[in-house]
């Protein structure tokens, strides 16, 4: 430990931190070190010292779109919350990984910018709706990417444009080369902005009305299984509502599990296995996960 303090001595480093505190399940076993970059050097700095050591490192984004198991995460885990910059070039917008969707499409709006407005509800952060291709009603952060910087394994730089990030449904090529996202440039188009207020507010007002967001959740917990909506499927099989340790799907929204009473990262996963199991049982219909699962068993 005092090595990596010594090392990394401008960068804030908390040790055997539980990582509860920072997840939106508020599930989650420690991290060996949990550590907070203020900007793209401090994140490459970090990775080339673990690269050195032989020290495992992962980034967790907003810990929206996750679960992290009882026993946590062994080495070094970054969070890039302070990667948080919002910049306007005329129609183009960029956004450190860090800031919150949320704020981006806010943002868009101040600049009278159209594209983002789906994305007004998204509580990840830019970087993780990047890793995923975050959607939303008909929208995808897709379809208003130009270009990605990112930090490579070996702790270089390098930028990727759209075409090359082969994005799909919940999927980008970062999934596959464990590249850090750094930030990403949008490019939006000039809007009236009372229409694109109307269209956030309608979009949020739908989100308030359909979705658990009274409980702490991690989102939708699985991807949609084509010619089928999970929600649907869950309240077909009569589970919604079901309760698990600490953990219930949601009576508001099937697609949902939400923490109703100190639920264990244990509590999550064994539901969402018995919910696959169920309905692959009586509808032979595999549900994939669309939330992220990391960290090893107590």
């Amino acid at each position: 430990m005092k090595d990596l303090l010594q090392a990394l001595s401008t960068i804030t480093v908390l040790k055997d931190e539980p990582l509860n505190k920072y997840t939106f399940t508020k599930t989650g076993g420690p991290a060996d070190f949990l550590i907070f970059p203020k900007n793209k050097q401090e994140v490459q700095a970090v990775v080339q010292y673990a690269n050195a050591h032989e020290i495992p490192w992962l980034v967790l984004g907003n810990a929206s779109n996750l679960i992290v198991r009882d026993g946590g995460i062994r080495g070094i885990v970054m969070m890039l919350t302070e990667l948080d910059a919002l910049e306007a070039h005329g129609t183009m917008l960029y956004a450190g990984a860090g800031a919150k969707l949320i704020d981006l499409s806010y943002f868009a709006l101040q600049q009278r910018l159209t594209g983002l407005e789906f994305s007004c509800g998204i509580p990840g952060s830019v970087g993780g709706a990047l890793f995923m291709n975050a959607g939303a009603y008909d929208g995808e952060i897709a379809n208003v990417v130009a270009h990605v910087e990112v930090l490579k394994p070996d702790g270089t730089f390098a930028t990727y444009e759209n075409s090359e990030l082969a994005f799909s449904y919940r999927h980008s090529l970062v999934q596959e080369t464990g590249d850090i996202i750094l930030g990403g440039y949008f490019q939006l188009a000039c809007g009236d902005v009372d229409a694109i207020k109307f269209r956030m507010e309608e979009l949020t007002k739908v989100r308030q009305e359909k979705q658990p967001l009274e409980y702490p959740s991690c989102g939708s917990v699985f991807k949609r299984p084509e010619g089928h909506y999970t929600g649907k499927l869950i309240q077909d099989a009569g589970l919604q509502g079901l309760k698990w340790g600490g953990a219930q799907i949601s009576e508001k929204h099937a697609g949902f599990i939400v923490n109703i009473d100190h639920a264990t990262a244990t509590d999550y996963l064994e539901l969402i296995a018995h919910i696959q199991q169920v309905i692959w049982d009586k509808f032979l219909v595999r549900l994939e996960t669309e939330v992220r699962i990391l960290g090893e068993e107590v």
